[in-house]
């Protein structure tokens, strides 16, 4: 037991030191979609809230695809498409891998799950 205790403080510094390492996590695969997901709402609606949400958003249509990309123009960091099907909207959201993280993942997450919803 006491040799237990011991080894206590030396374990929460290992823990310790190994949450401090690179905040960058794997390498994520760039031709697989950041965010795939299915919402009720219209894809002019994803937009708009989109658009609300993230500064430099710049939206084109092709058909019935909206497609939005989000980031200085002259280097885009986040290519989001918008496509109806069936009643929903499927969004897929792609993130070059020479793209900056501009706004960053969390936020770009979170403002496709608020306007997904």
């Amino acid at each position: 037991m006491k040799r237990l205790l011991l080894l206590a403080p030396a374990v929460a510094l290992t823990a310790t030191l190994a949450a401090c390492g690179s905040s960058s996590g794997p390498a994520r695969d760039a031709s697989a979609p950041l965010v795939y997901v299915s919402s009720s709402r219209t894809p002019a609606s994803i937009a708009a809230c989109l658009d609300e949400r993230l500064s430099r958003v710049r939206a084109s249509h092709a058909g019935g695809v909206t497609e939005l990309a989000v980031g200085a123009d002259s280097n885009n960091s986040y290519f989001i498409t918008l496509t109806p099907l069936n009643g929903s909207t499927v969004i897929k959201v792609m993130h070059p891998a020479n793209a900056p993280d501009d706004p960053p993942e969390a936020e770009m997450r979170f403002a496709i799950a608020r306007c997904a919803t």
